[in-house]
């Protein structure tokens, strides 16, 4: 049995402490780059509501360009897992390796395709005043992109073998670097220009930079190259690819076409009028507060499940699966208790530093649709959970079309609603979020009919790198 899972001996096998012991590392890792996205938008939204919206709209369809690969990429976690599960770890590294390789084709094609983001913006009509520091932002965070993938790469390794903790390192010093660059550069300070938006994107990659650092010193530090075996890893390993890609296209596949349909929702409320879209930025930015947190939870369940599954003990892989959503049960509670009873609250936490008619117009349906999300919000637990257990097991094609689906019925609905019958914004939300709760039933069901539990991925203690 390899080093990682006898030090997990001291917590109950799929049982909370172990869940713990990876997830909230984790969690704190994503709590950190939401915090990171939340401070730029509150620091941009003392400049006006158009500019907050900008980088709201630039940076999400920056993103959106490598989601693909970076689908491709985060499933090394669950490949490792098994990998390490099935006490082959000498293989572990290569799958990184694959992926690496796939980051670094990946950087090309990202670029080749940002004329594309920037057509996306005039087909939805974004208002003249949003688009000039739309197009800005976007320009500027495309390319940082290799950053955001390279990081990707390590940070599913050290994801897949357990070792959580340098992840979270990464992701809080990335964050203090972020917000006080972001700081400096936005505003002018300590004698630099006041850049405004720019200074935001800028220090967006810079904050990415700093984590990536840390990921790579870790990786390539004496312990983990010696135990395993990092520097006979590094050359293309076809079977391993292969593996990566034919379970790895499915999630990337998802997280496009998901994040494609997500964009276009955010763009149907921005083409609404500057007060909606401010209302809508200001909702997504306290949802990424609730959610972007379970993000570090479906990938702790991914490991675990992962990792239970190379030993073929997936009665543990259940267990572990339980105790994901208790643990996400319990985040969710407390964001559940500020949406319904703080929504003013949270939404005054952008208000410009000068007076906006645009802001206060947008105040009712920033409130509403905070009160709206308090329905899904414990929801958004049992997706993660499920979600993280599904891609642990292998079981990723069945995710991507049910997941797809899902979503582009989320969006036609929500078309329908505003751009043919002419309804309210908050009526449109509410077809979403209606939606968005049919998720859980879905993916509940798949979870409960057991599919998953057949898969294998690999065999124990047969030698392939």
């Amino acid at each position: 049995m390899s080093e990682v899972l006898l030090k997990n001996r001291e917590h109950t096998p799929g049982g909370i402490g172990e869940m713990l012991a990876i997830a909230l590392p984790m969690v704190i890792s994503y709590a950190a780059d939401t915090v990171m996205t939340f401070t730029d938008r509150m620091f941009l939204s003392r400049l006006g509501p158009e500019v907050m919206n900008a980088a709201m709209g630039g940076g999400l369809t920056s993103f959106m360009m490598m989601t693909f690969f970076l689908g491709l990429i985060g499933y090394s976690t669950a490949l490792v897992a098994q990998y390490l599960g099935a006490n082959r770890k000498n293989t572990c590294p290569t799958v990184t390796t694959q992926a690496l390789f796939i980051a670094l084709i990946a950087y090309p094609i990202i670029l080749l395709m940002k004329p594309l983001g920037i057509k996306l913006f005039e087909i939805m009509h974004v208002s003249a005043g949003q688009m000039e520091y739309q197009i800005v932002y976007f320009n500027i965070l495309i390319y940082g992109t290799i950053i955001g993938l390279i990081r990707a790469v390590f940070s599913s390794y050290f994801s897949g073998i357990g070792r959580t903790r340098v992840v979270m390192l990464a992701g809080i010093l990335s964050m203090i670097v972020n917000v006080g660059v972001n700081y400096v550069l936005i505003f002018g300070k300590l004698g630099f220009p006041a850049l405004g938006i720019r200074g935001a994107a800028y220090g967006t990659i810079i904050g990415g930079v700093s984590g990536l650092i840390v990921l790579i010193f870790a990786y390539f530090g004496k312990k983990n190259r010696e135990e395993f075996h990092i520097m006979k890893s590094f050359r293309y390993y076809g079977q391993i690819m292969k593996k990566l890609l034919k379970f790895g296209y499915p999630p990337g596949l998802e997280f496009i076409l998901n994040l494609f349909a997500f964009n276009l929702m955010i763009l149907i409320f921005h083409s609404m009028g500057d007060a909606t879209a401010t209302a809508t930025t200001i909702m997504f930015n306290w949802d990424n507060v609730s959610y972007i947190p379970l993000v570090g939870i479906e990938i702790a369940v991914t490991s675990l499940v992962g990792r239970y599954m190379g030993a073929q003990k997936v009665d543990i892989a259940s267990k572990a699966a339980l105790s994901a959503f208790k643990t996400g049960l319990m985040y969710s509670s407390v964001i559940l208790v500020l949406f319904i009873f703080f929504p003013e609250q949270l939404v005054q936490v952008f208000k410009p530093t000068g007076a906006s008619l645009v802001f206060e117009q947008a105040v009712p349906t920033a409130v509403f649709m905070l009160r709206v999300a308090a329905l899904y919000v414990l929801i958004e637990a049992a997706i993660a959970t499920c979600v993280g257990v599904l891609r642990g097991a292998g079981d990723t094609r069945w995710s991507m079309i049910a997941s797809v689906t899902l979503h582009y019925i989320m969006v036609g609905g929500l078309f329908l609603v505003i751009k043919v019958l002419h309804m309210s914004a908050q009526i449109g939300w509410l077809v979403v979020v209606s939606v968005f709760m049919l998720f859980s039933v879905v993916f509940y069901l798949r979870y409960r009919g057991g599919k998953w539990k057949e898969i294998r991925l690999v065999e124990k203690n047969v030698e392939e790198a």
